[in-house]
């Protein structure tokens, strides 16, 4: 079997033409970026068990799971990231919410007794954002926190494998936590329970998708929680679904957030919802 061969046996799969190449490369031990290899080779025979090896990621893939677990990282940020069935494939929508904390940060004036900007990533999953801003803000001190000890494994051996010294927590959102922040920054699930979509996503931890019957217990008690662990001026910022926005601002306008407002995604659509901690004390 050829390069050529193998790449139309995925698309009579359905498989599109991105993924079946992602593909081969991962079988064949080649670097994600070297798409071009494969064209100048396309008449190159490939060793019956990488062969098989792609045969099994195709049915895989066609089957509904992930690229990213499939290969075993994804990219988000310009960071490349080790990703697996224990944690949510990071995408790119959640990009805003990173370019967003960035500029919070760049507005954030330390107190004197501590010289930087404090960070802390709920529900960090994978470590993307919470990686991403210490990648970009290598003066802030970034915590990261997950009720997940399987995805704070995760986390860490990325923020190993980048070198980016961010610390790792096992909890729930903000409890037991005492520390008060500049930015507060999560992404936590937000589809509702019983929501169709679901389905399509069964593959990754529903813990990580779904919260309550509208989708937004786990912003609520974020939003309930955050005020108390923010200092004056702090920033809180969350990711959202599609058709949220709305309600999230309005929880956070009745938590007493001042500057509440939404960005959109890069298809226009409202993602991320945020407001900063007005008091004095």
């Amino acid at each position: 079997m050829t390069l050529s061969q193998a790449l139309a046996g995925a698309a009579t799969l359905g498989l599109g033409r991105l993924d079946a190449q992602l593909l081969l490369l991962h079988a064949l031990g080649r670097p994600r970026h070297d798409r071009a290899w494969l064209v100048a080779h396309d008449r190159d025979s490939i060793p019956p068990e990488q062969a098989r090896q792609f045969e099994e990621l195709c049915a895989r893939r066609a089957g509904g799971e992930p690229l990213a677990y499939l290969v075993g990282s994804k990219e988000f940020f310009g960071l490349e990231l080790q990703v697996d069935k224990r944690v949510l494939v990071p995408r790119p929508d959640t990009e805003t919410l990173v370019e967003w904390a960035l500029e919070v940060l760049a507005t954030v004036r330390a107190e004197p007794a501590q010289a930087v900007p404090s960070v802390v990533d709920l529900g960090t999953g994978s470590g993307a954002i919470a990686l991403s801003i210490k990648k970009n803000r290598p003066d802030a001190v970034v915590e990261a926190i997950d009720a997940s000890a399987d995805a704070l494994a995760v986390a860490a051996a990325n923020a190993k494998k980048l070198s980016l010294d961010v610390s790792f927590r096992l909890a729930s959102w903000l409890t037991g936590t005492t520390t008060r922040y500049d930015l507060i920054v999560s992404n936590p699930p937000y589809v509702a329970a019983q929501d169709p979509h679901l389905a399509a996503l069964g593959h990754e931890p529903l813990s990580a998708l779904a919260a309550g019957p509208d989708g937004l217990d786990d912003i609520r008690a974020i939003v309930a929680q955050a005020p108390a662990r923010l200092k004056p001026g702090g920033w809180l910022l969350l990711e959202h679904g599609w058709n949220q926005a709305a309600a999230v601002r309005e929880l956070l306008a009745a938590a007493g957030f001042g500057g509440v407002g939404s960005r959109c995604d890069l298809a226009g659509i409202e993602r991320c919802s945020g407001g900063q901690r007005l008091e004095l004390g």
